[in-house]
């Protein structure tokens, strides 16, 4: 892969998930939605098929969220394809992005690691 076709993949990438951002805030009714960003997006190298990552700012609602999300992925697709004015609009396949969350839990194994440590 060239170098300019990866920057012009990282650039629709980054097309895509601003567009599916402001779909959740403004063009879907759904109020739960309003907690959900998307946190990266990665395309095929054909450019066919999308894999959203999504996280939420309420973590007790995963559940319910998750059952939002997956309905909403046809209108976002949609909202997708008007908005980025291509011919093909690629296919969405939404994931829950626990990055951050595991990131939490790495830090408090390490900080229980480090005080262990302090205490011997």
């Amino acid at each position: 892969m060239s170098r300019k076709q990866g920057h012009n993949k990282v650039m629709f990438e980054g097309r895509i998930k601003d567009a599916l951002n402001l779909a959740l805030r403004q063009s879907l009714k759904d109020p739960r939605l309003t907690m959900v960003s998307i946190t990266r997006v990665e395309l095929t190298n054909d450019y066919s098929q999308a894999k959203v990552y999504w996280d939420s700012f309420n973590a007790e609602n995963r559940g319910d969220l998750k059952k939002a999300v997956s309905g909403a992925s046809s209108k976002l697709r949609s909202v997708l394809a008007k908005e980025l004015n291509v011919r093909h609009t690629p296919e969405l396949f939404l994931y829950f992005d626990s990055q951050f969350e595991d990131e939490r839990k790495i830090e408090e194994l390490l900080k229980g690691n480090q005080d262990n440590s302090e205490e011997s």
